[in-house]
Parts: C-alpha cells; structure tokens; sequence
C-alpha cells in the first residue's frame, strides 16, 4: 500500500505531464500557424471558435485547414494515416479532367491503397475490393465512391472521437482557451 509520502510524486508528475502537453499544445500551434502563414490577416489564424466547431463533426473538421492538418497529424502520431490519406487522394482524384491522367492515377491508387498487401492498404470489404479492381480497368471520377464512402464512415466512427479525445485536441483548445482569456 502506498504511503502518503508517494502522492506528492504523482502530483508532480501530473503537474509535469500538463506542463509537457501545454508546450506540446504551444509547438503544435507554432507549427500549425507557420504551415499556412502565407497570409497573415486575422481570418487565416487558427482561432478558439473554429477550433471549438471541429467537435461538431467530422465535415467542419476536414473543411478547416488547421483542422485537416491536425487530424492528419494526429492520425500520423498514431501510425494510422492511410484512410484520411486514401480519402484526401480520392478527392483530388475526382479533380481530374484528362483521362489519360486518370487512368495512370486509378492505378497508383489501387497500387498504393486497395489492392491486398499494399502499402497503405485501407479497411473495406472483398466485395468493394474486387468491384475497385474491375473499375480501374476502365476508371471513371466515380471509381472509389464506395471505398471512400466506407473509410469515412470508419474515419467518423472511429478515429473522428479518438481525436476529439486525444491530448492534441484538448491541449490545443487549452492553450487557445487560456490566450484568449489574456486577450
């Protein structure tokens, strides 16, 4: 049984641990703000209220530019990026006006996302597997919809609330929460 000797420790190491996650928190936003800091009006800086709306869901979040960062970041700390990664892919995928062009791209794609063993496999089932594989043959804007739709789904069902709970998101809000208390 511990003795009341051991509790200041722990509340040291708790006292450490919030310092170390507020310097982590500060860094992030350093980094943060520096990625898009082509332009320094007050709009394009990372805010408490737009950092706030990236809980309302998964859209607001990857609608922001500081919010997709940080959820691909956060994705990135924890070796799960390839779906935010896909679906990303896929949107610029749909962009593409020359079919020459979207031939040789359906093809990285399934090199690099779909097809069994790839590197960046994603998550979905046989059946898209193998309706992406016969697609991609004569590819369309339309070819991944399905995979994109089922890595959304698992993106807001599953990596969407671990973020919203991760010390990133909460230690980001904190140090936004406190700077503008300061003013």
């Amino acid at each position: 049984m511990p003795s009341l000797i051991d509790e200041p420790q722990h509340f040291i190491m708790d006292q450490d641990d919030r310092k170390t996650n507020k310097n982590i928190g500060k860094n992030f936003m350093c980094r943060l703000q520096c990625m898009f800091s082509h332009s320094s009006s007050s709009e394009s800086r990372l805010s408490l209220e737009d950092t706030q709306q990236w809980s309302q869901s998964l859209e607001r979040l990857l609608d922001s530019k500081y919010g997709l960062a940080t959820f691909r970041n956060f994705l990135k700390s924890e070796y799960s990026d390839e779906n935010i990664e896909f679906w990303l892919t896929c949107e610029d995928y749909k962009k593409i006006k020359s079919s020459f062009r979207m031939s040789s791209r359906a093809k990285k794609i399934h090199e690099q996302f779909i097809k069994a063993e790839s590197p960046k496999e994603i998550n979905i089932d046989y059946h898209t597997r193998e309706q992406i594989k016969r697609n991609v043959k004569t590819p369309t804007m339309h070819c991944f919809d399905d995979a994109q739709k089922i890595v959304y789904g698992l993106m807001e069902r599953d990596s969407y609330p671990r973020f919203l709970r991760s010390d990133i998101y909460r230690t980001l809000l904190e140090n936004l929460s406190a700077d503008a208390t300061k003013g």
